[in-house]
């Protein structure tokens, strides 16, 4: 079943002269618990595209249904509404709050949306134990690495139990082996924990943890690779890449 379904998405920016279009009447279905990487080179609408299905912009024309619903239909309330429920999301740098803990850190969406304070407080402490970070519960983000930082970042984006994780460049920041861990810990949240992830990347080897490449050129899907998971696959996604 189609959790993300775009439909004739097209985003564009300036007027007259200025126009850029940032993507070009896309049409792409992602089906729940599926791991998806969108690539390209820069400026093809890789983050366009993210943040038109997370509801963080709002489309030029077409639509975009999530579990269903026209996100493109709603009032503001109500698209703030589907991101708190259905919606979780992991930036490149991370977005912690410095003053706050990692257990505050993770509780933040739940406490904004109402929760009883030790109630958020308590699946905080469980989604950073699942992410293994259950030594470092009261640590700030200063006291923390980078590789650490991003699995705060990945507690919070599921401590409301969303149904879809979108995440833009999360090892963009990271060394090799933090960036492994990272996209390490996505493939389980659509294994193990049954959500579905789309990111962003950039990085061939951390695209081939996905089961699924869609490469973006010039605001349009040029590619929809399925992935076996072979040893080689991170070497024919730079090709790709690097041929677009």
């Amino acid at each position: 079943m189609a959790l993300i379904q775009t439909q004739d998405l097209l985003k564009v920016y300036g007027r007259g002269e200025a126009t850029v279009t940032a993507l070009n009447r896309v049409n792409v279905q992602v089906n729940a618990g599926n791991f998806v990487a969108v690539m390209g080179p820069s400026g093809c609408g890789k983050s366009t595209l993210l943040n038109l299905i997370g509801g963080l912009d709002r489309p030029s024309g077409g639509g975009v249904l999530i579990d269903g619903v026209d996100s493109a239909t709603l009032e503001d309330t109500q698209m703030t509404e589907l991101r708190r429920r259905k919606i979780g999301y992991v930036f490149q740098f991370f977005n912690l709050i410095p003053v706050l803990d990692a257990t505050e850190n993770v509780a933040l969406p739940l406490t904004l949306n109402g929760a009883n304070r030790n109630h958020a407080k308590e699946k905080a402490k469980e989604w950073l134990s699942k992410v293994g970070l259950e030594s470092r519960l009261t640590s700030r983000p200063d006291q923390l690495s980078g590789g650490q930082q991003q699995r705060v970042a990945i507690a919070r984006a599921l401590v409301a139990d969303p149904r879809l994780v979108l995440a833009d460049e999360p090892t963009g920041n990271l060394d090799s082996r933090s960036a492994d861990e990272v996209a390490s810990l996505l493939r389980k949240i659509a294994d193990e924990w049954n959500r579905t992830v789309l990111m962003v990347t950039h990085d061939p080897r951390i695209a081939a943890y996905a089961d699924r490449i869609i490469f973006l050129k010039d605001g349009a899907v040029v590619d929809d690779t399925w992935l076996s998971h072979g040893a080689i696959e991170a070497q024919i996604l730079k090709e790709k890449v690097e041929a677009l």
